[in-house]
């Protein structure tokens, strides 16, 4: 189902919370992915301090790798967040988004860390510009990666040659090319 035909209905069902008991812990079904979307943050970040627990040195690529690996590990916040976020913040209350904020706020200081960690000639600027280059990106790496058949009919009929990138290759690339020239 499209994020918009999904009810508190249709969450109850799949789940084994009657609607009454999710009202007990969500105002609206945005407030339900908000918090889903916190705790996909919550694992990626748990899965780079990981890795950053194990290296005490990584090179450029390896950091590009790393990225790109632990953020495909988690295909829920890629699609999580291909979803209108912005309808999400909208329709939640402020202390729900205020903790979502938090989960988030971790994860680009997770990201932040490791790039000051292993990229150390990066200068704060450069990696405050790399941050805002790589997370809006994420943003659209869903779409881009699980395209339909009927989406790849479109592009058919409009004459776009469908070339499939796994989430990773297209992570990988654009993380090559942002901390090339961020750092470079």
């Amino acid at each position: 189902m499209s994020f918009r035909e999904i009810t508190i209905k249709e969450i109850g069902a799949a789940t084994s919370f009657t609607r009454t008991s999710i009202y007990n812990y969500f105002e609206t079904k945005e407030e339900i992915f908000l918090a889903l979307l916190q705790k996909e943050y919550e694992l990626w970040v748990a899965s780079m301090k990981a890795v950053m627990a194990e290296k005490a040195v990584m090179t450029r690529d390896e950091v590009a790798q790393t990225l790109a690996y632990t953020l495909t590990e988690r295909p829920r916040l890629l699609r999580l967040l291909s979803m209108n976020l912005f309808d999400m913040e909208a329709n939640s209350r402020p202390e729900c988004l205020a903790e979502f904020k938090v989960a988030f706020g971790r994860s680009l200081d997770t990201v932040s860390c490791m790039v000051e960690t292993y990229i150390p000639e990066m200068d704060e600027e450069n990696r405050k510009q790399f941050l805002y280059a790589f997370f809006p990106f994420i943003y659209g790496i869903y779409p881009y990666t699980s395209v339909t058949e009927k989406q790849k009919l479109a592009m058919e009929q409009a004459g776009i040659p469908y070339v499939y990138q796994s989430a990773y290759d297209i992570t990988y690339t654009c993380l090559k090319k942002l901390l090339e020239v961020k750092a470079g």
